[in-house]
């Protein structure tokens, strides 16, 4: 049993990864690793992004409502943000149905280098890639920028 823990467990692990040992990596791992690539490709090439999703899911951005990987990638590459940058102040996790994990992030976007920082949540649900295993896609991805109403 040892040596067939061994096998499973290759040098390819990483957090976030799915092994056979252990069910499902820890949640808070897979979240965390998934926000930092996520906020990383946003913030230098929102057009990458369109490999995290595919032709199920669904997007919500502010009001726009979006389906489909290619549809998604073209919404988010077509924002007007010259240099965004995202700052993570948390992040929750919680296991769902089906392996999947509900994914809060709330933080701080900035659209331009030189502006104010605007206070945004975000929540995704993540899902395993049925022919990729230990990976994950974004099912559901929902944005909303926390803005003061009068």
């Amino acid at each position: 049993e040892r040596e067939r823990e061994k096998e499973v467990r290759k040098e390819d692990d990483y957090p976030g990864r799915h092994t056979e040992t252990d069910g499902m990596a820890n949640p808070n791992e897979i979240a965390q690793a998934f926000v930092q690539h996520y906020y990383t490709t946003f913030d230098s090439n929102r057009q990458n992004l369109a490999n995290l999703y595919r032709q199920e899911s669904m997007m919500t951005f502010e009001k726009s409502q979006v389906s489909g990987a290619q549809a998604i990638a073209h919404h988010l590459a077509s924002l007007p943000f010259a240099q965004p940058q995202h700052h993570v102040n948390t992040l929750d996790v919680q296991p769902c149905a089906g392996n999947g994990l509900l994914v809060f992030v709330s933080g701080q976007l900035k659209t331009e280098p030189n502006e104010q920082p605007m206070m945004f949540s975000q929540v995704f649900t993540l899902f395993p890639t049925p022919d990729q295993q230990g990976n994950f896609f974004v099912l559901n991805d929902v944005f909303k920028l926390n803005l003061a109403m009068n």
